[in-house]
């Protein structure tokens, strides 16, 4: 019997789920949002790293579903509730959505990091998900680590240390 715990890792533009007692996480979180959703009786949680809020700006016809709010976030919510996790239960938990670069700019398609934050946000409203806690916006990069068992989001931000939400 294995007993050491994995950490499931989800690259960008990617998602996974994990269970307790596994931890999942993702690094390099600057203007993307990391995304947890998770079913604490269940202790299964799902982790999207999203890059950009919405996929019809896309042009490519065969386009990434984990690279967009829009489209990551049905398609994770789908991949918990066939892994037994109940829609009513989920809640959610994000990180992220940085400005890594100063603009002169006034130009809204350039923050990329509150458009994403936004775009996560209309997305779980639109499913009725309660967003537990958030860390997101200033302009570090974000490390993050979710724990099933608990429901603990552990963010690591580039020289500002670790905090737990």
């Amino acid at each position: 019997m294995n007993n050491r715990n994995a950490m499931i890792k989800v690259g960008i533009a990617d998602q996974k789920m994990a269970k307790a007692p596994d931890k999942i996480k993702t690094t390099g979180l600057g203007s993307c949002v990391g995304l947890v959703l998770y079913d604490l009786n269940r202790q299964v949680a799902g982790l999207a790293h999203i890059m950009l809020p919405d996929s019809s700006l896309a042009k490519q016809a065969n386009l990434n579903p984990y690279k967009y709010a829009d489209t990551a976030i049905d398609r994770l919510i789908e991949k918990l509730c066939s892994a037994g996790a109940a829609k009513y239960a989920l809640k959610a938990k994000m990180a992220g959505g940085a400005q890594m670069f100063e603009f002169a700019s006034n130009n809204d398609l350039i923050r990329i990091g509150s458009r994403n934050v936004q775009a996560v946000q209309e997305k779980l409203n639109e499913h009725h998900i309660v967003l537990k806690a958030k860390d997101v916006g200033g302009n570090s990069g974000r490390t993050i680590e979710f724990d099933p068992a608990s429901g603990t989001l552990k963010i690591r931000t580039i020289y500002q240390g670790e905090s737990i939400i």
